[in-house]
Protein backbone atom coordinates (compact mmCIF):
# COMPACT_ATOMS: atom_id res chain seq x y z
CA UNK A 1 0.00 0.00 0.00
CA UNK A 2 1.44 3.54 -0.88
CA UNK A 3 0.87 6.80 0.67
CA UNK A 4 -1.42 7.78 -1.84
CA UNK A 5 -3.79 4.84 -1.64
CA UNK A 6 -3.96 5.84 2.26
CA UNK A 7 -4.70 9.55 1.77
CA UNK A 8 -7.17 8.57 -0.59
CA UNK A 9 -8.59 6.20 1.43
CA UNK A 10 -8.99 8.62 4.53
CA UNK A 11 -10.72 11.59 2.15
CA UNK A 12 -13.59 8.29 1.16
CA UNK A 13 -13.59 6.90 4.48
CA UNK A 14 -14.41 10.81 6.04
CA UNK A 15 -17.00 11.16 2.38
CA UNK A 16 -18.54 7.97 4.07
CA UNK A 17 -19.00 8.88 7.29
CA UNK A 18 -20.02 12.51 6.04
CA UNK A 19 -22.12 10.51 3.23
CA UNK A 20 -25.60 10.31 4.66
CA UNK A 21 -26.88 14.07 2.54
CA UNK A 22 -28.40 14.41 0.01
CA UNK A 23 -24.65 15.69 -1.74
CA UNK A 24 -22.30 13.26 -2.52
CA UNK A 25 -18.42 15.17 -2.73
CA UNK A 26 -17.03 12.23 -4.33
CA UNK A 27 -19.38 12.17 -6.68
CA UNK A 28 -18.99 16.22 -6.89
CA UNK A 29 -15.14 15.78 -7.44
CA UNK A 30 -15.74 13.13 -10.08
CA UNK A 31 -18.17 15.10 -11.84
CA UNK A 32 -15.43 18.11 -11.67
CA UNK A 33 -12.77 15.92 -13.08
CA UNK A 34 -14.16 15.30 -15.75
CA UNK A 35 -15.49 18.15 -16.83
CA UNK A 36 -12.13 20.16 -16.45
CA UNK A 37 -9.30 17.34 -16.31
CA UNK A 38 -7.20 18.90 -13.84
CA UNK A 39 -3.43 17.53 -13.74
CA UNK A 40 -3.27 17.28 -9.97
CA UNK A 41 -6.39 14.30 -10.34
CA UNK A 42 -4.17 12.20 -13.39
CA UNK A 43 -0.88 12.82 -10.93
CA UNK A 44 -3.11 11.01 -8.56
CA UNK A 45 -4.13 8.23 -10.00
CA UNK A 46 -1.09 7.74 -11.53
CA UNK A 47 0.53 7.92 -7.38
CA UNK A 48 -2.24 5.38 -7.10
CA UNK A 49 -0.96 3.12 -9.03
CA UNK A 50 2.74 3.61 -8.35
CA UNK A 51 4.31 0.60 -6.63
CA UNK A 52 7.45 0.48 -5.57
CA UNK A 53 10.34 -0.54 -8.16
CA UNK A 54 7.27 -1.08 -10.27
CA UNK A 55 6.50 0.74 -13.27
CA UNK A 56 3.16 1.93 -14.32
CA UNK A 57 1.04 -0.77 -16.47
CA UNK A 58 1.29 0.67 -19.72
CA UNK A 59 -1.50 2.51 -21.49
CA UNK A 60 -2.30 2.14 -24.49
CA UNK A 61 -2.47 5.22 -26.71
CA UNK A 62 -6.31 6.18 -26.73
CA UNK A 63 -8.21 7.13 -30.40
CA UNK A 64 -9.45 11.05 -30.30
CA UNK A 65 -13.11 10.22 -30.99
CA UNK A 66 -12.90 7.40 -27.72
CA UNK A 67 -11.77 10.24 -25.73
CA UNK A 68 -15.09 11.96 -26.20
CA UNK A 69 -16.89 8.99 -25.49
CA UNK A 70 -15.32 8.33 -22.37
CA UNK A 71 -16.20 11.71 -21.24
CA UNK A 72 -19.65 11.15 -21.83
CA UNK A 73 -19.94 7.86 -20.20
CA UNK A 74 -17.63 8.94 -17.16
CA UNK A 75 -20.02 12.15 -16.69
CA UNK A 76 -23.49 9.85 -17.01
CA UNK A 77 -21.73 7.44 -14.56
CA UNK A 78 -20.82 10.10 -11.81
CA UNK A 79 -24.05 11.77 -12.58
CA UNK A 80 -26.03 8.34 -12.31
CA UNK A 81 -24.03 7.40 -9.18
CA UNK A 82 -24.76 11.21 -7.48
CA UNK A 83 -28.66 10.61 -8.40
CA UNK A 84 -28.18 7.13 -6.58
CA UNK A 85 -26.20 8.73 -3.46
CA UNK A 86 -29.02 10.42 -2.33
CA UNK A 87 -30.31 7.16 -0.43
CA UNK A 88 -29.53 7.09 3.43
CA UNK A 89 -26.53 4.58 2.52
CA UNK A 90 -23.44 6.26 1.41
CA UNK A 91 -22.94 4.75 -2.69
CA UNK A 92 -19.94 6.45 -3.82
CA UNK A 93 -17.48 5.44 -1.18
CA UNK A 94 -18.73 1.67 -1.20
CA UNK A 95 -17.33 1.77 -4.76
CA UNK A 96 -14.64 3.84 -4.73
CA UNK A 97 -12.82 2.30 -1.59
CA UNK A 98 -12.47 -1.17 -2.81
CA UNK A 99 -11.10 -0.08 -6.62
CA UNK A 100 -8.52 1.71 -3.84
CA UNK A 101 -7.82 -1.02 -3.01
CA UNK A 102 -7.55 -3.30 -5.54
CA UNK A 103 -6.39 -0.72 -8.50
CA UNK A 104 -7.71 -2.64 -11.24
CA UNK A 105 -5.60 -2.16 -14.52
CA UNK A 106 -9.02 -0.62 -16.44
CA UNK A 107 -9.66 2.27 -14.04
CA UNK A 108 -5.64 3.11 -14.85
CA UNK A 109 -6.61 2.84 -18.89
CA UNK A 110 -9.74 4.56 -18.35
CA UNK A 111 -8.52 7.50 -16.69
CA UNK A 112 -5.17 7.76 -19.31
CA UNK A 113 -7.96 7.28 -22.14
CA UNK A 114 -10.11 10.54 -20.19
CA UNK A 115 -7.33 12.92 -20.26
CA UNK A 116 -5.95 12.11 -23.55
CA UNK A 117 -6.11 14.75 -25.74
Amino acid sequence: MNWTQLKCLLVFGVFAAIGFGPVSPGCLIGLYSVVVRPPWMLRAVRNLYHRQGQPLYPAPTPEPQSTGQTRIKAFLSFLTLFLIDIAPYPVTPSIAIPLILIRPRWLLEWVEQLYAK
